[in-house]
């Protein structure tokens, strides 16, 4: 047999020796003890964190929490919504054996969504949870397609540029009145003496004496004490009424939102033709003011009983931007001056006791 064959042989004999010999050293020795595949990571995959644990994880130490979105439209699964813990949050993994899992506005802040943690339960690198209402939009954004059992909205419409957070708890979706500004503690007796300073305008006892005016009487106290509040740091700008505003302590602005919001409203005749016109365009409104503008949160106005003139000319100047406010600019944009006018005959007549 020629040398160089007799070479090449060896050759491959030696590197299938090496082949055999790295082989053997390198597979785990418990790699065929229950088949073919590494005996020990049976131990070691039972033993491991897993990375999803569920909500019944999360209750024990989140009981509030867990109590705010077991009753929410968030928990409805007969409905094909059961969002759960983990969806917001992310993954829990060893959380909490080291280090704590961001909470929910925590991992706003830190700007996480993916949620993706490190062995220890923090954030690992950049995190993309948006740092405004984007986590939100993620299933809620009105768009083609989607489920028509799922809660959808116009952004444009809904709420412009507020975050959700402002009206709504994560955890419990539904707009949460209890977190918002509580009615003032004011004396009635002393605002309705300080409210002789008002008669002039918005008369004896919160009925104005002109239609371009607003009514104050059985208003939210809440709301009152913000206008007044806001008028005298100049952030609502009305000349006469910064005027007045100016030389109110707080518990004079407590005092008299507490007078007006104990005062009884009026409603008053309006064209029923636009005012029927005008309810079918409400529910553009209703989210914040109620159905018939008797809504439930102190801190925004009720609308029922108002001057249909003062309540034309605010849409329009929050239309126009001359008032700002985040959710109302971006509503009264979509509205035409036909909208407005019958908007305004509709609640100026609604029944506002």
């Amino acid at each position: 047999m020629p040398k160089h064959i007799v070479r090449l042989m060896l050759l491959v004999a030696v590197a299938a020796a090496a082949a055999l010999g790295a082989k053997a050293y390198f597979t785990d020795k418990s790699y065929y003890r229950y088949g073919h595949y590494r005996g020990d990571s049976v131990a070691e995959i039972a033993g491991d964190t897993p990375r999803f644990r569920g909500n019944a994880y999360c209750k024990s130490c989140h009981q509030k929490q867990y109590a705010a979105w077991e009753g929410s439209p968030h928990n409805n699964p007969a409905a094909g919504k059961h969002v759960v813990c983990e969806v917001c949050h992310g993954p829990v993994g060893p959380h909490p054996s080291t280090v704590a899992t961001p909470s929910f506005d925590e991992r706003i802040a830190l700007g996480s969504r993916a949620a993706v943690l490190t062995d220890k339960g923090a954030p690992s690198g950049q995190s993309s949870l948006p740092r405004d209402k984007t986590l939100c939009i993620q299933c809620h954004e009105a768009m083609p397609g989607r489920p028509s059992a799922q809660r959808q909205v116009a952004l444009a419409a809904h709420s412009g540029t507020a975050e959700c957070s402002t009206c709504h708890d994560p955890h419990e979706p539904k707009i949460y009145f209890s977190n918002l500004q509580a009615p003032p503690k004011g004396n009635v007796q002393a605002g309705k003496t300080l409210a002789a300073q008002c008669a002039a305008c918005h008369g004896p006892a919160g009925h104005s004496v002109n239609p371009e005016w607003p009514n104050l009487a059985g208003q939210h106290a809440g709301y009152l004490l913000k206008s007044l509040q806001a008028f005298k740091a100049g952030t609502r700008a009305n000349e006469m009424m910064s005027g007045m505003a100016a030389g109110l302590s707080d518990s004079d602005m407590e005092n008299l939102a507490a007078y007006f919001s104990g005062e009884s409203c009026k409603k008053s005749a309006g064209d029923p033709a636009l005012a029927a016109l005008g309810k079918a365009r409400s529910n553009t409104c209703a989210l914040c003011h109620g159905a018939a503008g008797v809504g439930g949160n102190p801190s925004w106005p009720n609308l029922a009983g108002q001057n249909a003139s003062y309540l034309t000319a605010s849409l329009k100047s929050f239309r126009s931007g001359s008032r700002s406010h985040p959710v109302m600019t971006s509503v009264a944009k979509t509205l035409s001056d036909d909208d407005i006018d019958r908007l305004a005959v509709f609640y100026a007549s609604a029944n506002c006791k």
